[in-house]
């Protein structure tokens, strides 16, 4: 069993868990959900530049993880759509928190990638 303390050891859960709920996808895929149910494709045309294999496979690691539910709409053509879980928008206040973040210092980011480079370049 893993620590309570952050070690990352190799064989300890909760590395995968992070590795799969923390990835580009995962957390775009989440917060395209925050507003309520969404189709494949409506995810899809809100994540410019995912591959339908990439969204396919994370959406399938996020219902594995029990974040997501997939849900067969019987219309035809059949569809499907997908909803946060209760444990998936318990997620949800932390990853907006970590969006909002990245909006905020945005600017700053850059600032220091720009001085990173200029040293780099220099």
């Amino acid at each position: 069993m893993c620590a309570a303390t952050p070690d990352f050891h190799v064989n300890c859960p909760s590395r995968l868990i992070f590795e799969q709920i923390a990835d580009k996808w995962s957390m775009m895929i989440i917060t395209v959900l925050n507003s309520g149910p969404v189709r494949f494709n409506g995810i899809k045309r809100q994540l410019e530049g995912v591959t339908q294999k990439s969204l396919t496979q994370c959406l399938r690691r996020l219902e594995r993880n029990g974040l997501i539910e997939r849900r067969v709409i019987p219309v035809s053509p059949v569809a499907v759509e997908y909803e946060l879980t209760d444990l998936g928008r318990s997620l949800q206040p932390r990853l907006l928190s970590v969006y909002s973040w990245t909006l905020e210092k945005m600017q700053e980011i850059e600032a220091a990638r720009q001085q990173f480079d200029q040293k780099a370049a220099a």
